[in-house]
């Protein structure tokens, strides 16, 4: 049986009761959750104990209650099968507590956070969701004539958004790609020979990015991935800025999607400011892509690295692999007569990725002499991906 989809209206009833009633009487037939790990001053539809139990409310430690109640919404709210969206109202706690529920719901449920929080750095809360987050103005510590406003502008939002008629399917394969400026041509010219016969979404390998298109393969909306760009790996392993999460490519053992990679700007590694990087690599070698962005060159041994962890990740997988290594370079730094030209480091990279990579009849490497950003290699990616797919 299919039950009617709802608005779940979230707080903490024990500080923030008046201000949840106001919200949840403009959204018809709106669902109040209390998330407050003491007595709440209205009565709401779902009750502190009936998302976390009696043992959570027990907790004396602030801090601790309100990590056992992230957690426990979390859970309560992705096993609900009637949410139709989700609008939160918090400080500090009451903010981590419904963004926690709120990251676990997929992406595409409309979600919107009323916080006092959200003009500062909201990527804690946010993560690679979808989460809209609205600053509330002054805090949310009774009703004002700011406060009211906020509040019936963030109904009249949430309200709107659930409204919306989802985007129709396309009807194609979507497919998952991971670009950086160094290898954009290789990535343009993949998506030119897939054409029409593919959904692509390109993720900048940002490390936000990486793990947002992650997100989309483990909610099931992408059904392939061809990562060119593994430069995320880098920064996790060397320090950089940008890193993967230590969970990069744990997704693609999960799902079992088709994949294809390879080690696309692996020769680098980011930092800000040529003052913010470690001192550690004082005399290394570095290359100033803009007053903010300084890039340094991977050496042999951290190259070597690099291969080995990503080897380490795929022998995980059982759905199709197909790694294509570009022994002519990595990244258009790393090119004959580029700034990042280096074949001793390069060959580290590939060598330690094949020596660890466990070849079987789904998982499979194959080197190509030619540079990440030749048309060649597009041509032999796309080869690669249509026959798994």
């Amino acid at each position: 049986m299919t039950l009617p989809q709802r608005i779940y209206v979230v707080g903490t009833a024990d500080t923030k009761g008046a201000e949840l009633r106001f919200l949840a009487d403009r959204i018809a037939g709106a669902v109040v959750v209390d998330v407050g790990t003491r007595a709440p001053t209205i009565t709401p539809d779902i009750t502190a104990a009936q998302v976390a139990g009696d043992g959570v409310l027990a907790l004396t430690d602030r801090g601790q209650a309100v990590s056992a109640m992230s957690d426990a919404f979390a859970r309560y709210i992705a096993a609900r099968e009637d949410v139709a969206g989700v609008i939160g109202i918090g400080g500090s706690g009451g903010t981590a507590i419904v963004t926690a529920g709120m990251r676990a719901l997929r992406i595409g449920v409309p979600k919107v956070m009323v916080s006092t929080l959200a003009s500062g750095d909201t990527a804690p809360y946010v993560g690679v969701s979808d989460i809209v987050m609205m600053p509330s103005i002054t805090d949310l510590a009774g009703l004002n004539r700011i406060s009211r406003g906020v509040l019936v502008q963030a109904a009249a939002a949430i309200v709107a958004m659930v409204a919306v008629p989802p985007m129709p399917e396309s009807g194609l394969a979507t497919i998952g790609l991971t670009m950086f400026g160094v290898t954009t041509p290789a990535v343009m010219a993949v998506l030119e020979r897939l054409g029409d016969t593919v959904e692509g979404m390109v993720f900048h390998a940002t490390g936000t990015g990486g793990r947002s298109m992650e997100a989309l393969v483990d909610s099931g909306l992408l059904s392939g991935v061809i990562d060119l760009t593994t430069t995320e790996v880098a920064d996790l392993l060397c320090g950089g800025v940008l890193p993967a999460g230590p969970d990069r490519l744990d997704c693609i053992a999960r799902t079992r999607v088709p994949y294809v990679g390879s080690v696309g700007a692996c020769d680098m590694v980011n930092f800000w400011a040529p003052e913010t990087v470690p001192a550690r690599y004082d005399g290394r070698h570095f290359y100033r892509h803009n007053a903010n962005v300084t890039l340094m060159r991977a050496n042999a041994e951290e190259c070597a690295a690099i291969g080995a962890w990503i080897a380490a990740k795929l022998n995980r997988c059982d759905g199709p692999v197909h790694v294509l290594l570009p022994e002519a370079g990595v990244s258009a730094l790393d090119i004959a007569g580029g700034p990042f030209f280096d074949p001793v480091a390069d060959a580290a990279l590939m060598g330690a990725l094949e020596a660890g990579l466990q070849q079987t009849a789904t998982r499979r490497l194959t080197r190509l002499p030619l540079h990440i950003n030749d048309p060649a290699f597009a041509d032999a990616v796309v080869t690669a991906f249509r026959q798994m797919t």
